[in-house]
């Protein structure tokens, strides 16, 4: 088994560029085709990045491509991810994996039965800003973590992106769409969830989307709840609040998620993200650990604002196809996701009956990314630093 992998992308969308871009950056990845249910979408994406523009069925057929990875929208998720691993393809999904658990627990079981590697966003855990943070609690710098908090509070996805309808559907919402990534760092940190209560609110029945494009002035009906306050027990007994919302018009938490222990409090960047600085407060003070030198952890990609921020999509892909290369699991792993999957369910269906859920799958905390397999998933000639658009 080589360590390069012929890889094609099903999803010509918003997020195919940093995908498409990115790979450069690792070294198991080659992208050689694409394909969408636009055929229009995937001619111009393969133009643009010099790949082969293909149909669904015939990437999936194409015996040259040893991996896929999904970017369909979630409704589509579950369907995509069966095909390519029925194809003998190993696969790598956006976020959430599935948006049933009967759906992601047959993709787990599909990719077990037939030795695939299996891999799903999100993936900023292993970046070196989280990394670093799974050094110190490793370490025992925070004693043993018993509360803490994250918050993902905006107003809203219509004042940025061009096609907001399908995140106010059920299916979507602030905690299918954003919940994946702060609940997947705080299960890498602390381990599975025993169970969870929530409340959930929508402060609004339409939205106006103002972002630049076609859909500008178009109202959204809102068909699923868009705040809610929950509470998730961990299995190490810590207590962890977490509020999502799309509602809000500004917030005071400067820290997305913080966690308290008996030795120390920590303050995390932003899950959203690969890199950001950590800050430490215990009995002797508050100090600031820049993480900026740990592997993907320094600043690369420019946004359009200005901001140079920490983006390294497709590290849990270039991970995953190592660990096939080298006979172990991959970091971000189906069994992973799929556990993060019944998490969120479990927030909405507590919202719904008012009761607390218990949560029914386990998963090991992964491994943290060592220095040996930083090395080789960064490609020798990696740029150092990319630009928000092509």
């Amino acid at each position: 088994m080589t360590g390069r992998f012929k890889v094609g992308i099903i999803g010509c969308g918003h997020i195919f560029d940093a995908y498409a871009r990115l790979s450069r950056v690792f070294a198991p990845i080659e992208i050689v085709a694409c394909a969408d249910i636009d055929q229009r979408a995937a001619a111009r994406r393969a133009e643009q990045y010099g790949l082969k523009a293909l149909g669904v069925s015939e990437l999936l057929a194409e015996s040259g491509i040893e991996a896929v990875i999904n970017l369909t929208n979630p409704a589509s998720h579950a369907t995509i991810t069966a095909a390519a691993l029925s194809a003998g393809k190993h696969t790598y999904s956006e976020k959430p994996l599935a948006l049933a658990m009967a759906d992601a627990r047959h993709l787990v079981d599909l990719a077990m039965r037939d030795g695939l590697g299996l891999a799903a966003a999100p993936d900023t855990f292993l970046g070196g800003s989280h990394q670093a943070a799974r050094g110190l609690i490793d370490a025992g710098r925070l004693g043993t973590i018993k509360a803490g908090s994250a918050h993902f509070m905006n107003h809203g996805m219509e004042n940025w992106h061009p096609n907001p309808f399908p995140y106010y559907q059920p299916g979507a919402g602030p905690v299918l769409d954003m919940g994946p990534y702060y609940v997947t760092v705080l299960v890498s940190l602390l381990g599975p969830v025993r169970r969870v209560a929530s409340l959930a609110t929508t402060f609004f029945e339409e939205r106006l989307v103002a972002a630049e494009g076609p859909n500008r002035g178009t109202s959204v009906r809102v068909a699923t709840p868009t705040n809610s306050q929950s509470l998730i027990e961990f299995r190490s007994g810590a207590q962890v609040h977490f509020a999502t919302s799309y509602d809000v018009w500004g917030h005071g938490h400067a820290h997305p998620i913080e966690l308290h222990g008996t030795e120390g409090s920590l303050m995390l960047s932003d899950p959203n993200y690969f890199a950001g600085a950590l800050d430490i407060i215990a009995e002797g003070g508050r100090s600031r650990i820049d993480t900026d030198d740990t592997p993907f952890g320094s600043p690369n990609w420019r946004e359009p604002r200005g901001a140079l921020i920490g983006n390294y999509r497709g590290l849990g892909l270039a991970d995953m196809l190592d660990g096939v290369a080298h006979g172990r699991g991959a970091r971000a792993s189906g069994e992973l996701a799929l556990h993060v999957l019944e998490v969120l369910l479990a927030i909405i269906q507590s919202a719904e009956d008012g009761l607390f859920v218990e949560i029914g799958s386990s998963v090991e905390r992964p491994a943290p990314l060592d220095a040996a397999t930083a090395r080789r998933l960064k490609a020798v000639d990696a740029p150092a630093e990319f630009v928000s658009a092509p």
